[in-house]
């Protein structure tokens, strides 16, 4: 059975209205994107921001009527949208799979690699993680995660605990524990984020040097290593609670900081870390630190 994509680009205050009655209408599944190259780089926490012009996708059933839902979304804008509606018609495939397609697998440093499943390097000495994020964020592509796999590839992990902040699809956990790394902690306040850590990490064979943790329920004692990679501003607003988490002489790597931000929160974590020169990949920044 084809699928029908509702493309309709509205301004920000009505994008969660338009999303609303995607859904409504029997919308599989939305998704809303920047229409104008407008960069959103630091929500808070529990944020939703909106671009200023949202282009909103719905994913419909193929028999769903067309006219009537130019109707619907009409009369609930209470305007003409016809000129910026677009209905896409998509033939029948295994969407939920199909980036795999643009998903290879890739090196990170000499020897890890991520690979979708099926997919294999030609290296003998390849420590492989075979990955499928789901909804969660996290393939290896963003030079935020790349900065963080090729350090992990490039570091002695030997009988070190660890502590995942912000875990995503669990690359990183699940990266750490392959490259020898004696226990993981993974935390992520997104539920899909956790369950994506627990599946990729059984899949690879490492869960139980795993232990899942919510935000109230993280380690009782400083690990020798905290990896971040979550955003600037929330790095300076969790500073002492990752700083915390690290024991003295430990180690802690952040990432996902724009090279205009990090200076300070360099200067942030110089309260209590040595703090190494950044290291950057195309705008982004990662930043080790040893504890004083």
């Amino acid at each position: 059975m084809p699928w029908i994509q509702a493309h309709l680009t509205t301004s920000k205050a009505q994008a969660p209205l338009i999303e609303l009655l995607f859904e409504s209408l029997g919308a599989l599944a939305t998704t809303l994107e920047d229409a104008k190259d407008e960069p959103l780089l630091e929500p808070k926490p529990g944020e939703l921001p909106l671009w200023q012009l949202t282009r909103i996708t719905g994913l419909f059933e193929g028999n769903i009527n067309s006219d009537e839902l130019r109707q619907r979304i009409n009369q609930t804008l209470n305007s003409d949208v016809t000129l910026t509606l677009e209905l896409e018609v998509l033939e029948d495939k295994a969407w939920e799979r199909a980036w795999l397609d643009d998903f290879h697998a890739m090196p990170f440093g000499s020897r890890l690699w991520i690979c979708p499943q099926g997919k294999r390097p030609d290296q003998e000495d390849a420590v492989i993680v075979e990955l499928d994020p789901g909804l969660a964020f996290g393939t290896g592509t963003h030079p935020t995660t790349a900065l963080c796999l090729q350090w992990l590839d490039r570091t002695p992990l030997e009988q070190l605990e660890l502590i995942d902040f912000g875990c995503g699809s669990g690359i990183l956990a699940v990266a750490a524990l392959k490259l020898g790394a004696k226990k993981v902690f993974a935390t992520d306040h997104d539920l899909q984020a956790i369950q994506a850590t627990a599946a990729n990490a059984e899949k690879n064979g490492v869960l139980e040097r795993l232990q899942l943790c919510d935000s109230g329920h993280l380690p009782d004692h400083p690990v020798d290593l905290v990896m971040a990679n979550i955003l600037a501003g929330t790095l300076i607003e969790l500073k002492a609670l990752l700083t915390g988490l690290t024991r003295p002489g430990g180690r802690i790597i952040l990432s996902g900081i724009l090279s205009e931000q990090a200076e300070r929160v360099s200067e942030v974590y110089a309260e209590s870390f040595m703090m190494s020169p950044p290291q950057q990949q195309e705008e982004w920044i990662l930043l080790e630190g040893y504890k004083k």
